[in-house]
Order: structure tokens, then sequence, then C-alpha cells
């Protein structure tokens, strides 16, 4: 799964990035431990509202992570929608509306993943302590992970109220490629520049298509990882700080699969 990630670019940096020839009213600071229900940037081609046939322009919007459906009676439910796996999406109620139309880029420099060694350090409880991991693009770009949005109305706020309407993301996973498989054993869905125009394009029906050529595991090399302070464990907790490498709990305590990775 994708739980936490690190956005720290600014919007000018994404509008230039992406392309877009929109950009948001409202502006996120860096954020080095994004979790469930916070707000995000996400890239999306989107018709001009209210014009159908309009020419399709490149958005960075503003968005929350967690995946409210069109028909849900409760917004909370997005708390448990900021996954989506590739393998059922296009079946899932939940998804399936979004993913045949509203697609979207959600950028991020990397993401956390927590790895538990089998023979590490054991907390009060007497179980394995987790090592958090630090996954990003060996070349130090920016991570484009393949996501979904949704529009949702709430239904007791009135037509003029700007809050009427409430924007919602999903991040797609993938099982994990064979070097960041040790850690966790599924990734986020990325997708290269060259594939962003049709994995955006609106008008591409993903349900009369299959768009699982456009999404393709990393390739091998393409990502990176190493240890990272266990801090980021609390979203409390957000700072560059939380990116620094540090040394794994329990490196020498004969993991192989651990060490492997440092």
């Amino acid at each position: 799964m994708c739980g936490r990630y690190a956005a720290s670019r600014s919007p000018d940096d994404l509008v230039e990035e992406f392309e877009a020839v929109v950009r948001p009213e409202e502006t996120l600071g860096p954020d080095y431990n994004v979790a469930p229900t916070k707000k995000v940037y996400a890239v999306m081609d989107r018709h001009p509202r209210g014009e159908p046939g309009g020419a399709v322009r490149r958005e960075l919007a503003v968005v929350r992570w967690g995946l409210v459906p069109s028909w849900a009676k409760d917004p909370s439910i997005g708390s448990r929608m900021i996954n989506a796996r590739m393998e059922t999406v296009a079946e899932k109620p939940a998804f399936r509306r979004a993913f045949a139309k509203r697609r979207c880029l959600l950028p991020a420099d990397g993401y956390y993943e927590w790895y538990t060694p089998e023979d590490g350090p054991r907390g009060k409880n007497g179980k394995p302590l987790k090592q958090p991991f630090f996954i990003h693009p060996a070349d130090g770009g920016i991570l484009a992970m393949a996501g979904l949005y949704e529009l949702w109305r709430d239904p007791t706020r009135p037509d003029d109220d700007r809050h009427a309407w409430l924007l919602t993301t999903t991040v797609l996973t993938t099982t994990a490629e064979d070097a960041v498989g040790v850690i966790h054993d599924r990734m986020p869905l990325l997708v290269e520049p060259q594939r962003w125009h049709d994995w955006l394009d609106p008008d591409l029906d993903g349900t009369a298509r299959d768009l699982s050529t456009l999404l393709v595991p990393a390739a091998p090399g393409r990502l990176d990882a190493y240890p990272v302070s266990t801090a980021v464990n609390s979203v409390r907790n957000n700072g560059p700080e939380l990116l620094e490498p540090v040394a794994a709990e329990g490196a020498d305590g004969g993991d192989a699969a651990a060490e492997a990775l440092f």
C-alpha cells in the first residue's frame, strides 16, 4: 500500500514540470509526512467547467487524500479509500467511474514503507519493531504516482457555497518491483512522462480500453531506498529531517534481506 509520502515542491515548480495552465487559488506548504485526509496537489486534464466540448486544459489542483465516491452518503468513507489496487480498480464500485474518466497524477518526492526485520529488536509487546524506509527516484527527480479523483456534492450546503463540492483522490498500487518488494509487497503505480498525456486524457475511456499498458512497474534501478528515523511514524512530525538517512534498527542483527538494502 501507500500510506505516507513526501511532497515538498512548490506549485511554481509543479506547474512548470507538468506544463499545467491552471493553478489552484490555495497554496500548500512543503509536506514531508503526507498522511490520509491531508490536502495534496494533483495534476489533471479537464474540460472547462460547464463546457464539456471545450478544449482540455491541464490543471494543478488541491485535493484531499482519500477518495469519496459521488454516491457516498458520508465523506468519512474517504479515510478508507486512500489506495486502489490496479488489479481490481476497473470493477470496484468505489473506483470504476473515476478510473474511466477521472485519472490524475500525484506528484511526490518519494514515499515511505515499513520493513519488519526477521530477527531485529522487539517492542514491549513482543512484536518486531518496524523500520521505515524512504523510497524515491534514484536520479532525484519527481515521482508521478498514478491516481484517481472524484467530486462529491455535500447535500447539506446550498448551490452557491464554494464548499459544497469536495475534490478527493486515491493512489493506485501494484505489486512492488524486486528491489523495493523486499521492504513491502505493494507500491504506488508510477506514470512515466511519455505516458502522462494518455493517462490524464479525460476522453480516453477506461471502460473501453485496457489502460494497463500505460501503467508499468518502475524499471529496475529507477527507485532507491534507505532507512529513515522512526519519527515519521507520527503524523505530528513534519520536516525535511524526516528524509535524512539513518542507521537502521537491527541492521547488525543478521537479517540478510535488510542488510542488502543498506
